[in-house]
């Protein structure tokens, strides 16, 4: 691709239905490429063999990934019984396997998985992008190592399975808080179940309110001409759609834009807001440009402008 091609300094959410075998940082390397910039930022990754969603934040959307909600995703996964690896897929070494004679059936995993729905602890996997000491834990464990990991608690809004294609395998579906781990999921029902268990596939189906079937392939990309690619970015205001919004007026706008405190006793507000709430701020035009957060000040409470987003 030529640089008259490539499209200039765009900014808004894209979804990518991301492929196995790609890393994240592949996908954002393409991206870069097709739409000519380096400021492409991701709202949290997925391991190469996943697919699904992928949110990236191109241009000043950038500036927003801290403040996305990483509340709520949902999966579907392969749970595989009768194997363990050591990393909690099927990309791993195998640990153990057991006969497929003695492996549970679809009564048995269901008689187990409400001990996995709700508030749960998860010791996260050795293989996984956490720190401990400065050093990411995959790193230790491909050097060989390991280090004692503290658990961690994780919400299994929804879970349920059914058969899949092999006599081993069901597949999951699964709604959960941010920061859950499918693999280890698996591993731990397969614990239960006393066989071991690993997962064989993961397919994020929805990530902050985006589904799948929003997104598109960096193959479907790669096809576009340049302005229909421009036509795939999604507003940022998109990414705080959970939020509620709060419309200024002129004069508000300016005062908020020059770094002002907004006391919610002087917006003639239905209800205040709590302090801690943050709120989509929209100008006197209707066009969304910052973040805000009510805080407490000696005056009373104030709606601050934590992110500006539009100039």
């Amino acid at each position: 691709m030529n640089t008259a091609e490539k499209c200039a300094a765009p900014d808004g959410v894209l979804l990518i239905d991301k492929p196995a075998g790609m890393t994240s940082h592949d996908v954002v390397s393409r991206v870069r490429r097709l739409f000519g910039t380096r400021q492409v930022g991701h709202t949290g990754t997925l391991d190469p063999m996943a697919t699904g969603v992928l949110i990236l934040l191109l241009g000043r959307a950038a500036k927003a990934s801290e403040y996305v909600s990483h509340d709520e995703k949902s999966y579907e996964a392969v749970l595989r019984l009768g194997l363990r690896t050591d990393t909690e897929d099927t990309t791993g070494i195998i640990l153990s396997t057991a006969p497929a004679v003695s492996l549970p059936d679809g009564a048995a995993l269901d008689a187990v998985l409400p001990r996995f729905r709700g508030k749960i602890c998860q010791i996260p996997p050795m293989y996984s992008a956490l720190k401990v000491g400065g050093r990411k834990l995959c790193d230790i464990a491909r050097a060989g190592g390991t280090v004692e990991r503290q658990p961690r608690p994780v919400e299994i809004r929804a879970l349920t399975a059914e058969p899949a294609s092999l006599p081993s395998d069901f597949r999951l579906h699964v709604t959960c808080s941010g920061g859950t781990y499918i693999r280890t999921l698996c591993a731990d029902i397969g614990d239960a179940l006393a066989c071991g268990g690993t997962m064989a596939a993961l397919r994020r189906t929805a990530a902050s309110g985006y589904p799948v079937s929003a997104c598109r392939t960096p193959e479907e990309l790669d096809a576009m001409e340049p302005a229909a690619r421009v036509a795939c970015l999604l507003p940022v205001e998109t990414l705080f759609s959970d939020l509620p919004r709060l419309s200024l007026s002129e004069f508000h706008t300016k005062l908020c834009r020059g770094g002002c405190e907004l006391y919610q006793t002087r917006l003639n507000l239905r209800q205040p807001y709590p302090t801690g709430a943050r709120l989509r701020l929209y100008g006197a035009d209707g066009t969304f440009f910052a973040l805000g957060e009510v805080r407490d000040y000696p005056d009373g409470t104030a709606i601050k402008m934590i992110k500006l987003f539009v100039l």
